[in-house]
């Protein structure tokens, strides 16, 4: 991939990244409707949510081993054909059975879309070109985000909370056509045995957690399996570790995490991923059943925070050429939990202004530290790697997300049971906006202690920057 060409790939690619970017924002808008429609609480309704991203987290692993297996761009598009014909399985759903089904092989299919087209594209750029090659894959997918809250509120009111799941289609259909067209094919890498226990073991110790932390106080299940379920899912989960520390190509390979960004970016960047990720949840849950907006006015104000994210991305490379990666790194935690502390203080009194203000400072934050993170966790890993590499980071990355959703909700739940009300009450919710705050504040011990010299290269150097290495 020579010269500029990476930049093709990285905006075909993009399409893949904004039908799921878009995704998560759009069904987050639609949520309230969507329970009253299906005759659920929108508490609840998180499952919609989590459903997906457990299956991205269960299914992400093997996307490596069949990406090598039978060829990437072939993968790719069969991905993204899952996830198209997955999105209109979820518009056709008449009760939340089916829509949890639906969304579960939704996950299937993005957990092979969106892995593989990043290793499409990493595979071809150099550690200088990590950061720009970043920015050109994540620039267009956060359109997605940026389009998700106003036009899913928009969709939601005009037409129907089925209608959000259409506008999948086509974009998929389009991003196929350009894949076939544009994207050159990829021979098979690899015809080494899939580590099928370690699949097993990963994909039952994940689902058994979420599940587990997912049903936790909700009398969907008996009371105490819950328990019993995330219990075993960690007791699981410490079989998968000591299982893949012993075979020579496994489902995970943990070896990964001695290399120190590739560390930091999974593990501090994980902990920061779950906040990030439950904001999307919080917010048009305060608005729409705290405040009282309507779904159109919830996503005009929420997608302040897509815009920011929008804003923020070009100018990284700016920042990394002035300052460390470290210090950037904690400088995006701090600002995106100081975000989170001051939305657990809004109240009906607050004009629209001011909250979209504040959400757009929290993209400012975020985008800032997801790009710097997605560069960083690259930048020291070797290229007979990478399959691996992005394998382990996009289970990561959605297994913290659905994390983060789920301990906003059960904080929301948990809260809702002490006090013995029947509905959402805006101190509740509150509760839920600290309790996110501190997931990502935990992250900045971690970011603090990478070297000064971290992720050095990641963008091209400026004179100062060259002169000290």
């Amino acid at each position: 991939m020579k010269g500029g060409n990476f930049r093709v790939t990285a905006a075909v690619v993009a399409s893949a990244l904004f039908m799921q970017n878009m995704d998560g924002t759009i069904v987050a808008t639609a949520i309230p409707t969507m329970a009253r429609d299906l005759n659920v609480d929108p508490v609840h309704l998180s499952s919609a949510i989590t459903a997906y991203l457990v299956a991205l987290t269960v299914f992400i692993p093997a996307s490596g081993w069949v990406a090598d297996r039978f060829g990437a761009r072939r993968v790719f598009m069969w991905a993204i054909a899952t996830f198209t014909l997955a999105s209109v399985a979820c518009a056709a759903a008449m009760n939340l059975p089916q829509l949890l089904a639906a969304r579960v092989v939704q996950g299937l299919g993005g957990a092979m879309m969106v892995p593989v087209g990043r290793l499409i594209l990493f595979r071809g750029v150099r550690r200088e070109e990590l950061l720009q090659a970043t920015t050109w894959l994540t620039m267009p997918a956060l359109v997605g985000p940026l389009l998700g809250p106003p036009l899913g509120g928009f969709l939601t009111d005009a037409l129907s909370w089925r209608s959000i799941f259409w506008v999948n289609v086509p974009v998929g259909c389009i991003g196929l056509v350009l894949t076939w067209k544009l994207l050159p094919p990829s021979p098979p890498e690899s015809r080494t045995p899939p580590d099928l226990r370690g699949m097993l073991l990963s994909g039952a110790s994940l689902s058994l957690f979420m599940i587990g932390i997912e049903s936790a106080g909700r009398g969907v299940l008996p009371a105490g399996v819950p328990w019993v379920c995330a219990a075993v899912g960690l007791l699981l989960f410490r079989m998968t570790v000591l299982h893949c520390r012993r075979v020579s190509n496994p489902a995970i390979d943990f070896s990964l995490l001695s290399i120190p960004t590739f560390h930091a970016a999974t593990v501090a960047g994980s902990l920061f991923r779950a906040g990030a990720g439950a904001l999307p949840f919080l917010v048009p849950l305060t608005l729409q059943t705290g405040f009282g907006y309507s779904a159109t006015a919830s996503g005009l104000v929420t997608f302040a925070s897509a815009l920011g994210s929008f804003c923020m991305r070009p100018m990284t490379a700016l920042a990394l050429r002035r300052f460390s990666v470290r210090a950037v790194l904690c400088a995006g935690s701090a600002v995106f939990a100081a975000v989170l502390l001051v939305c657990s203080t809004m109240s009906q009194a607050w004009p629209a202004a001011a909250i979209f203000l504040l959400l757009l400072l929290g993209g400012l934050g975020r985008s800032l530290s997801f790009a710097t993170m997605g560069a960083l966790a690259f930048a020291d890993v070797p290229k007979p790697r990478l399959a691996a590499a992005t394998s382990f980071q996009g289970t990561a990355q959605q297994l913290m997300k659905a994390i983060g959703v789920t301990v906003a909700a059960g904080t929301i739940q948990t809260t809702m049971l002490i006090s013995g009300s029947a509905q959402t009450e805006r101190w509740q919710l509150a509760c839920a906006f600290i309790v996110t705050a501190l997931v990502v504040l935990a992250s900045l011990p971690m970011f603090a202690r990478l070297s000064q010299d971290a992720g050095e290269g990641i963008s091209a150097p400026t004179a100062k920057r060259a002169g000290r290495t």
